[in-house]
């Protein structure tokens, strides 16, 4: 795939504007009062080429002289999803960081953010006052919720219209390169969450003057994008390799790409791995790609082939969330109750070979089938989180695993999840302890915000009946608001032992563990009666990481000590473990 086909192109005397509408007889560009006929060919492309405007000039299509619509392919709306598109000049930020080439998967530690809720600022800018913040505790990637232009000021991201556009809610262009430049310049990568499943509810005019976008199929959001159409395609690949050129963001997590049905022949996943990869090559870069896909197809996944060829890095890992939140919680509702019967032995199997499930029937999904094996996969095939945005926000209050659980059990379950050979991830301030709720939230109007509401409440009519008024509205600001970080949290009290605690773990990854990883395999994981888990992985070097932890309230007999080795974490205790004691040891050959 070579060039651009959406979206503005700056030429020696103005702009060329295209936008590919097969069902639209006439299309003109309305651009500062005056409007420009665009030459339609035999594939459905408009174009126009118009002397004069430059960076900056703001323009409408105007198709068969009656709707006015923005750009798909807009760089930018200032105005949001309606109001004019504006042209923006990639290739003039004055990068700082270019001797920037990213950092190998192996060092990744990640932590999600949403960027209206990092900061009381709620702005691309603020955001990097907090850069050191992440250095200082060991975050190695900062990954941000979706940015693709959405409706309204507040919005999780999901609901995106104009893939190609940073919302403008948190600042311009140029102020989302300047907190790309800043993490790079810190040694931090940064990643994005894209959403190639669905366009959201509000804004999205394609359907008028390209149908061909969408397939008879449907996703839980919407109509299905038809991958198979060959314009349609390049859309999505296209805006990947925007986000990773023009933006310089070192990944992309790819949301729930279970819900893309018509990938064509040649499944568009495949192909847009296979030119990320060939992007990579050509700045020698690294490159990294991630999935959301709960049909834990472990075909998909090479943690090792750099640049990628077709495949990705690693999945976001749900069975050893749903595992641990089963445990720890109590929890058993909806696709919880398929880890019910034992989760500390789902979590033993997704510690010792990556999924829980691996082809069994899951009863959540009417007993089908689900995943593949995956113990041959490399650990670092696996992002693996105690928290997201998904699992704290989908809750009828939004609340964190904080107000749910003990502490001594949550930090067991850190002390695993952050120097397990996996890829390890934290939800913004989850490294000290934040009890902030993230509640969904969204700024739609008119019938369709009443039909998010509606739909809010149906979805928890249950919980309506035990919280009462307490299920925060996601219409109203309150409810965005309570989700804004409160870093005074951080300095003093139970956030600095916990921050501390966090720092500390993730030191013993940097230094013990992260420069052993690249060709490390899984070995065998198990849990006993009581709580008792062990497990092993060999790492590159042959040495061997063990792992031995009691999961339960009450002291454990762990048997006969290990004889030898270097511990990494925890006590060298004989035999009597106490509860919800984490002990790493390295094994060498």
């Amino acid at each position: 795939m070579t060039g651009r086909s959406f979206g503005p192109r700056l030429t020696a005397g103005g702009v060329e504007f295209r936008l590919w509408a097969p069902n639209a007889q006439q299309v003109e560009v309305v651009l500062d009062g005056a409007t420009h006929p665009m030459l339609r060919d035999d594939k459905g492309w408009h174009a126009a080429e118009v002397a004069g405007p430059g960076v900056g000039a703001r323009y409408r299509f105007r198709i068969d002289g009656e709707l006015e619509v923005p750009d798909p392919g807009s760089l930018f709306q200032p105005d949001d999803i309606s109001g004019p598109s504006e042209v923006i000049d990639h290739a003039a930020y004055a990068w700082r960081a270019t001797d920037w080439r990213g950092r190998p998967w192996a060092d990744t530690v990640l932590l999600e953010t949403h960027v209206g809720t990092f900061t009381p600022e709620g702005s691309y800018r603020a955001m990097i006052d907090k850069l050191d913040h992440l250095v200082a505790t060991g975050i190695t990637a900062l990954e941000l919720m979706p940015l693709a232009d959405f409706p309204g000021q507040r919005n999780w991201g999901y609901d995106g219209v104009l893939w190609y556009a940073p919302d403008s809610a948190y600042g311009r262009p140029e102020d989302l390169k300047a907190l790309i430049d800043e993490a790079h310049l810190r040694g931090l990568m940064v990643f994005l969450d894209v959403v190639y499943n669905h366009f959201g509810p509000e804004g999205n005019y394609l359907g008028g003057y390209a149908p061909d976008f969408f397939s008879d199929k449907h996703t839980p959001w919407g109509n299905a994008i038809n991958y198979r159409v060959g314009e349609v395609r390049a859309f999505a690949i296209e805006n990947a390799l925007h986000w990773l050129r023009d933006y310089r963001f070192d990944g992309l997590r790819l949301d729930a790409v279970h819900a893309i049905p018509d990938q064509g022949e040649i499944p568009m996943l495949h192909e847009l791995s296979r030119e990320a990869g060939k992007l990579a090559a050509e700045t020698g870069r690294h490159i990294h790609l991630v999935l959301e896909n709960d049909d834990n197809i472990a075909a998909v996944l090479d943690p090792v082939t750099d640049p990628s060829r077709g495949q990705y890095r690693a999945q976001w890992n749900d069975d050893y969330h749903h595992a641990w939140h089963v445990a720890l919680t109590g929890e058993r509702q909806g696709y919880y109750s398929d880890y019910a019967d034992a989760p500390l032995r789902h979590l033993a199997r997704a510690l010792g070979s990556g999924f829980a499930y691996q082809g069994e029937p899951s009863a959540h999904r009417g007993g089908t089938p689900r995943g593949e094996p995956s113990g041959e996969l490399p650990p670092l095939g696996f992002v693996n989180f105690l928290q997201n945005h998904d699992q704290i926000g989908n809750r009828a209050l939004g609340d964190r695993l904080e107000s749910l659980a003990k502490p001594a059990a949550i930090e067991a379950a850190l002390a695993i999840t952050l120097l397990a050979p996996t890829v390890p991830m934290l939800f913004m301030g989850e490294e000290w302890g934040s009890k902030a709720p993230f509640p969904f939230f969204c700024d739609f109007h008119g019938e369709l915000a009443e039909a998010v509401r509606d739909g809010r409440r149906k979805e928890f009519a249950g919980a309506y009946e035990k919280y009462g008024d307490d299920v925060p509205d996601p219409l109203d600001h309150d409810t965005f608001d309570s989700a804004v970080l409160d870093w005074r949290e951080r300095d003093g009290g139970a956030g600095a032992q916990r921050l501390a605690l966090v720092s500390r773990l993730l030191q013993v990854r940097r230094n013990a563990i992260a420069p052993r990883l690249a060709g490390a395999r899984f070995d065998t994981a198990a849990i006993a009666e009581g709580g008792l888990l062990t497990a092993h992985w060999r790492l590159a070097d042959g040495a061997t990481l063990a792992l031995v932890a009691n999961l339960s309230d009450q002291e454990r007999d762990g048997g006969t000590p290990a004889a030898s080795g270097t511990i990494l974490w925890g006590g060298d205790w004989t035999r009597i473990i106490p509860p919800w004691a984490v002990s790493w040891r390295l094994e060498q050959p």
